[in-house]
This record gives C-alpha cells, structure tokens and sequence, in this order.
C-alpha cells in the first residue's frame, strides 16, 4: 500500500514537472491557448498530489493547504486576464492567510525575531523600491506583503522550531513563493526583465509543489521525510 501511495506520489510529481515545463516553453512563445490550459492543469497537479495522500496524522494540515492550494489556482486563472490582476491578488492573499494559519494550527505561533528582522526588512526595502509605481495599487499591494513575508516568516519558524527534511521543504517553498512575487511587482511595477515571465512561473510552481510534497509526507505518517 505505502509503494502504491509512493509510487503514484512520483508520478504526479513527474506530470507536475512535464506541464509545468510545457506551460513555461508555450508562454515563453506566445502560445496563448496552450499556455492558458497548461497553466491551470500544473496547479491542478499539484493539488490533486495531495488529494492522493495518505491522511494518517495532522489531517488539518492537509485540509488546509489544500484549500489554500485550490485559491492559488482560482489566482492563476485570475491572472490570465489583465483585468482581473486584482482579483488574483486578492486569491494569493488567501492562500496566504491559510498557509498561515495551516503553519500556526500545526506546531503553533512562532517568534524568531532574526528570521522576522532579516524577512520584514528585506519585504520593506521591496516596498519602498516599487512604492512609486503602485498607483492605486498602492494599500492592497502593502497588504500582500506584509501577509506573505508573514507566511514566509511562519514557514521558516516551522524549520527553526524543529528540523526535518519535511519542514526544510517548507521553508524552501515559503522562500521560493517570495521569490517568485517579487520578481512579479518587479516585472509589473518597476521594468520587464529578461526571462522574467519563466522564471515567475519557475519560482512558483517550485513553491507550491514543495508546499504540497512536504505536507504529504508529514500527513502520511511515519518519519517526516520528503
């Protein structure tokens, strides 16, 4: 039973890795349909890795990451369209808030003052760098970061409180899904680099697929291994 969990574990992995290459290649050539498809189905994969876990133990963890998996793919959607930039931002800032809160439901709140300087100073020098070109964006953007450097400073906690492989992939997917906006405001406020839009969808899906693979192993029971 755990070979047939562990081998279809593998195999999403690889489908999440396969769709997320081909979705990067098409939009990186302006294949807009395909890349409207692809996108989505990557989340969708990275979902449905936890829908296949085995829930013996911390079962909401599970749920909650979960759900806030299924808000950064109602984001992704959002985020095809221009238009609806806002309404994806507010998709993010959910799934944030219940990242949040599956961390703190699982081993408490946690109060490291140097990872919280070291995140919150970094998040603050962003902001003042693309302060002038937020516009009306300006409070919802505030908002979002200061939710997701508090994600990410909850996330880092997980590994500082107690150190596993499982909690090293949460923290690299917290660090990663920072990473990843920040190199979104920059291509969106500030100027569009070179390969930005790859490495935005990169940094992405490899936070939320360490995300997904690392609640899975903590759900499954046994050693907390990835």
């Amino acid at each position: 039973m755990v070979a047939q969990t562990d081998t279809k574990r593998g195999t999403i992995n690889i489908l999440i890795l396969v769709s997320a290459c081909l979705a990067i290649y098409f939009g990186l050539y302006e294949d807009k349909t395909l890349f409207m498809f692809l996108k989505p189905l990557t989340t969708i994969l990275v979902i449905a890795l936890l829908l296949f876990a085995p829930r013996k133990r911390n079962v909401r963890l599970g749920n909650m990451v979960t759900i806030a998996l299924v808000f950064c793919l109602l984001g992704d959607v959002l985020l095809l369209f221009e238009a609806y930039f806002l309404f994806g931002l507010v998709a993010f800032l959910i799934a944030h808030i219940l990242f949040s809160v599956a961390f703190i439901q699982y081993k408490g709140f946690y109060k490291s003052w140097i990872s919280f300087l070291l995140l919150f100073g970094i998040a603050g020098v962003l902001f003042f760098w693309l302060k002038p070109g937020l516009g009306d964006l300006l409070l919802p953007v505030s908002i979002y970061i200061l939710i997701i450097t508090f994600m990410a400073w909850q996330g880092v906690g997980l590994y500082l409180r107690e150190r596993n492989n499982a909690h090293a992939w949460m923290v690299m997917a917290v660090l990663c899904f920072m990473l990843s906006d920040t190199l979104l405001a920059i291509a969106k406020f500030k100027t569009p680099f070179y390969l930005s839009g790859p490495l935005i969808l990169a940094t992405y899906w490899m936070s939320i697929a360490f995300i997904a693979n690392a609640t899975y192993s903590i759900t499954k029971g046994g050693k907390e291994t990835v």
